[in-house]
């Protein structure tokens, strides 16, 4: 492994956007900072002779302003998308750094901006920063450009923990452990085994021809997310639906996709449907997902047009829906699109 001058198309592209794994101690606590580039080739030169051996060449690109991820934007995403995009022939792969709070919409916006990948796309982070005692970012680093190396992948991932996961099922599970992310709907797609990289390739996504970027241009639409809790009012939700710039709505519902058994509230979602707000339903369960005709006030997703998300994560679902509402699609496209899995965000795994 070395620290390529110049863009190879044999090397992997790290891109730096700050979070955590690059922060640095203030007077406030820890702060977002710079020259990651050399920082990353010191803690990477610490490793063995025989590890950093097997590691790829790679070109690091920093963010001039690299954030804490908690400020992160759909916005934010699409810039990255976009330097994707535009350096995606001169790499054999893509590392993102990126903290960890949004790491996993980070993940998901990416996925489906980048449909119809040939190489893989790595998002990685650290819960404790570099230098850190006991950090965990050393071992996210080279275990992230050893799957962004790797041929079989075809998709956008997480790579924390040791484990790789489909980018758009990972969510944040731990606040401190170094295991970081789960994938509570689907299996891992690889993990390092004695530090060598380990693909499950029946569980990867298959390439399908050439990349079909779709990239998000201008302002994002305004798509919020309704989590359902007991004794919810119906006009609280009214205030938020009657907003005219609102787009979409991800309803985080209970169980196998209930709502209450409250007209009021109904009608309210009921209004905001026909008013062609675009509704989808998801289940506060991290593990399953939904499905309307179990029960009696399930049916009524259908009723009032509210689309069901399946077993989607809600940061994949919220990532989505904003990608679609950006297209300039018919309502029964969005509508066929939203349904089917685009980048393996939906449907149970079959072994």
């Amino acid at each position: 492994m070395s620290v390529a001058t110049r863009d190879s198309p044999s090397s992997i592209l790290v891109i730096y956007t700050g979070g955590t794994i690059g922060m640095r101690n203030s007077d406030r606590g820890l702060v977002a900072a710079g020259d990651f580039g050399t920082r990353m080739a010191a803690a990477l030169s610490a490793l063995p002779p025989g590890r950093r051996s097997e590691l790829p060449d790679y070109v690091v690109w920093e963010s001039p302003a690299p954030i804490d991820s908690s400020s992160a934007t759909p916005e934010d995403w699409a810039t990255l998308a976009a330097l994707i995009a535009e350096r995606y022939q001169d790499h054999a792969g893509f590392v993102v750094i990126h903290g960890t709070d949004t790491l996993a919409w980070c993940a998901s916006s990416l996925a489906f901006q980048l449909q119809g990948l040939t190489k893989p796309v790595i998002v990685t982070g650290s819960q404790k920063p570099l230098e850190s005692d006991d950090s965990d970012a050393i071992t996210n680093l080279e275990a992230s450009l050893a799957f962004a190396a790797q041929t079989a992948v075809r998709e956008v991932c997480v790579s924390f923990g040791g484990h790789l996961l489909r980018g758009c099922r990972a969510r944040k599970w731990y606040t401190q452990d170094a295991l970081g992310f789960e994938s509570p709907n689907w299996p891992l797609l690889g993990e390092m085994v004695d530090h060598c990289p380990i693909i499950y390739t029946p569980r990867c996504w298959p390439a399908r021809g050439a990349p079909r970027f779709e990239l998000d241009s201008g302002r994002p639409p305004v798509v919020i997310r309704l989590a359902l809790w007991p004794g919810i009012r119906a006009q609280d939700v009214a205030r938020w639906l009657e907003d005219d710039s609102l787009r979409g709505v991800v309803i985080e519902c209970w169980g196998s996709g209930n709502l209450p058994e409250d007209d009021a509230l109904l009608g309210v979602l009921a209004r905001a449907s026909a008013e062609g707000k675009v509704m989808v339903a998801v289940s506060q369960c991290p593990v399953g997902g939904i499905n309307p005709g179990a029960y009696a006030t399930g049916q009524t997703l259908k009723e009032i047009d509210i689309l069901s998300g399946d077993d989607m994560t809600p940061e994949a679902a919220h990532s989505k829906l904003t990608h679609l509402l950006g297209r300039d699609l018919s309502r029964e496209d969005l509508r066929h699109r939203l349904l089917t899995s685009l980048v393996g965000e939906r449907g149970f795994f079959t072994p």
